[in-house]
């Protein structure tokens, strides 16, 4: 399920994906490549904390427990009935996997988008970045209910596109290149219910350094 998935994913973070003899390894949470408070004033503490300690690790803890449930499960019907929790939780970790390096400190790289492939084909696809986070914020704020707003790379004809999910689908349709959680958990404690402030506010933590790299790796 999780072969198309796998290759949007850079190998630090595909290797707790990864299957062994035919059964699926144990699925780990990945560390931060930083401290909880690091991304203040963006996204406070609390947040990171409770997203990544309790959210994120929720979806592995489901993951593990479906997959070892398909592993035994005695018929077709019972592993059709368990493709929803596969989905759910395999795209949640998969997504916050994503994230978590989607995200950077803005005394380091986060906010920073210098010159080079990933600017010059967002001005390319959108005009020029404002335009970009503004339509990126404008339909990822329409998401109705939970899911993700993204920016991928379309394969088939090598243009950046703004691309939202629903709840924790996984971006297959295109290579993700930058991923925001539009659920109430990765934001409401600091911005209640004010979607725009968020997004607004999130982009001067965004790890653009890391998004030219999987451009890089998805054009090669």
């Amino acid at each position: 399920m999780f072969s198309v998935a796998r290759s949007a994913l850079r190998p630090a973070l595909s290797r707790t994906l990864a299957a062994s003899a035919g059964v699926a390894s144990l699925h780990t949470l990945p560390d931060l490549p930083y401290a909880y408070n690091a991304l203040e004033p963006y996204i406070c503490e609390e947040i990171m904390t409770l997203h990544h300690k309790k959210h994120h690790q929720t979806y592995v803890n489901g993951l593990n427990a479906a997959e070892k449930s398909y592993a035994s499960a005695p018929s077709i019907k019972d592993e059709i009935a368990l493709q929803a929790a596969l989905k759910f939780n395999g795209g949640g970790h998969i997504n916050h996997s994503l994230f978590w390096t989607n995200l950077a400190p803005s005394s380091g790289d986060g906010g920073k988008l210098e010159a080079g492939p990933l600017k010059t084909a967002i001005e390319r696809d959108f005009g020029s970045v404002e335009e970009f986070k503004k339509e990126f914020n404008a339909k990822t704020a329409a998401i109705q209910g939970s899911g993700w707003g993204w920016l991928g790379y379309n394969s088939s004809n090598g243009m950046l596109e703004i691309v939202t999910t629903s709840n924790q689908d996984p971006l297959l349709s295109h290579v993700p290149l930058i991923g925001i959680d539009i659920w109430e958990h990765a934001f409401y404690i600091q911005y209640k219910n004010v979607k725009p402030d968020y997004l607004n506010a999130i982009w001067n933590v965004v790890n653009f350094k890391e998004a030219e790299k999987r451009l890089a790796e998805a054009t090669k």
